[in-house]
């Protein structure tokens, strides 16, 4: 009998808390559910958003190279509108590319700096940082060319930022120096023509 009894007060007992608190127990698993498809749904959104960009930024990319006279304004407008997508920092730098290319240094250059300023990515920040000091370089801004390749840290590209370095300060008319950045890069396995470029500073 007070097995029968302590087995119906358990009963009444969860019957009293699924009173009080049944409707909480149902209303979470609903937004428990709700969440689940709302983040199924946000992340199935950025995907979509994404491929869209991607297949933009292909779009853009083929009329600049082409040639097309819509090419840049194409492209800038596409920056414009995926700011915060790393389609547009890429974007950027074919734009710069092209500039480059017609002789518009000034515009490439800003287009540079305006990658290097949306971007942490370790892949594209000495991309953009070595073409900028190219450019920097061309404007015959050796000073600038330099202090942006010391900005370049990864030690995978230290052995083209030295060469990069050498062509600078021998542009400058440092041979000195020069001589000195060929060495070091040529030690960290840099490119067969650093040995030229070496040789000729010896005549």
């Amino acid at each position: 009998m007070d097995g029968n009894i302590t087995e119906e007060q358990q009963v009444e007992q969860i019957k009293a808390w699924w009173k009080e608190n049944g409707k909480a127990v149902v209303l979470g698993a609903v937004i428990g559910l709700g969440g689940l498809t709302g983040w199924r749904y946000y992340q199935s959104e950025v995907q979509s958003a994404k491929e869209q960009a991607s297949n933009a930024y292909t779009q853009v990319i083929t009329v600049l190279e082409s040639g097309n006279a819509n090419g840049v304004a194409d492209v800038q407008a596409f920056i414009a509108a995926h700011e915060s997508s790393q389609y547009s920092v890429l974007a950027s730098l074919q734009l710069a590319k092209v500039q480059v290319q017609n002789g518009d240094l000034d515009a490439a250059a800003e287009q540079l700096r305006w990658a290097i300023s949306h971007t942490d990515d370790a892949a594209i920040l000495p991309v953009a940082k070595t073409r900028l000091a190219r450019i920097y370089a061309q404007q015959q801004d050796f000073d600038k060319a330099l202090a942006e390749l010391d900005q370049v840290g990864s030690e995978s590209w230290q052995a083209k930022v030295d060469e990069l370095r050498g062509d600078i300060l021998l542009h400058k008319g440092d041979k000195i120096a020069a001589r000195e950045a060929y060495v070091s890069a040529q030690q960290l396995g840099g490119s067969p023509a650093l040995q030229v470029k070496l040789d000729d500073l010896a005549q």
